[in-house]
């Protein structure tokens, strides 16, 4: 699929979107909820204290995914911490779960204690899809490279690319480094400075097919396609 065929729908379909900032308050939340079930993104996540809220506003029938974030945004929690936020997000109603990697521990090469941290994740969530941020704004190639081969190791769903905190987003050299390395071994999730359609789309034509985005660059987002979708239905008729 070429990116012109990507419909409003097709979009709202990889778009987390996103509340996992220390400053989303509750009427950040409450206007991501609105806007979430109406345009039907998949999923939307927020902080662990704010799932419960979350859950309530969406309530019961919402085709909605709730994700929880686990270890975030360090990775630095110990593991059994990891396990028991993972056992209670679920708990609580969180269909997908984004874990942090133990970024200091991957970093200083002790692989083999990542990996266990990770696999234990991705144990306790059992059928809930495990995404695994690298958080690439931290790491060398080599770490990158690493983390992925534990992503794959461990059995988790997806890799995605940062939690959205540090100054650095997902960037085009740290997704093609990904892609090339796990093929379709594993999906790509890509957060953090995706804030227009055309940053987007480029994302998913390297192979990218999750986003994690904040509320307003979504309805930025959202608001370019509606005008481009626009200019383009106004060739057709003068055509």
């Amino acid at each position: 699929m070429i990116e012109n065929e990507l419909n409003l729908h097709q979009i709202a379909q990889m778009v987390d979107l996103s509340a996992v900032q220390a400053e989303n308050d509750e009427n950040y939340i409450r206007k991501l909820i609105a806007t979430a079930t109406n345009i039907n993104f998949v999923a939307l996540f927020t902080l662990p204290s704010w799932i419960s809220f979350a859950k309530e506003l969406l309530g019961e029938n919402s085709p909605i995914l709730l994700g929880g974030a686990v270890g975030f945004p360090s990775g630095g929690n110990t593991t059994s911490i990891k396990v028991a936020e993972t056992h209670e997000l679920i708990k609580l109603g969180c269909s997908e779960i984004d874990v942090v990697i133990n970024v200091g521990k991957l970093i200083s090469g002790f692989y083999q204690e990542t990996y266990q941290d990770i696999h234990a994740v991705v144990e306790a969530a059992g059928s809930v899809p495990v995404k695994v941020i690298l958080e690439c704004h931290y790491l060398s190639e080599k770490d990158i490279l690493e983390g992925c081969d534990i992503v794959i190791r461990s059995g988790a769903a997806w890799i995605k690319t940062g939690t959205g905190w540090p100054a650095t987003g997902a960037t085009v050299e740290n997704v093609k480094l990904i892609r090339d390395h796990v093929g379709d071994q594993v999906k790509i999730k890509a957060a953090g400075g995706i804030r227009d359609l055309d940053t987007l789309l480029m994302f998913y034509n390297l192979g990218v097919r999750r986003f994690g985005i904040g509320l307003n660059s979504a309805l930025t987002i959202i608001e370019e396609l509606g005008n481009r979708d626009l200019v383009m239905n106004m060739h057709m008729i003068k055509d």
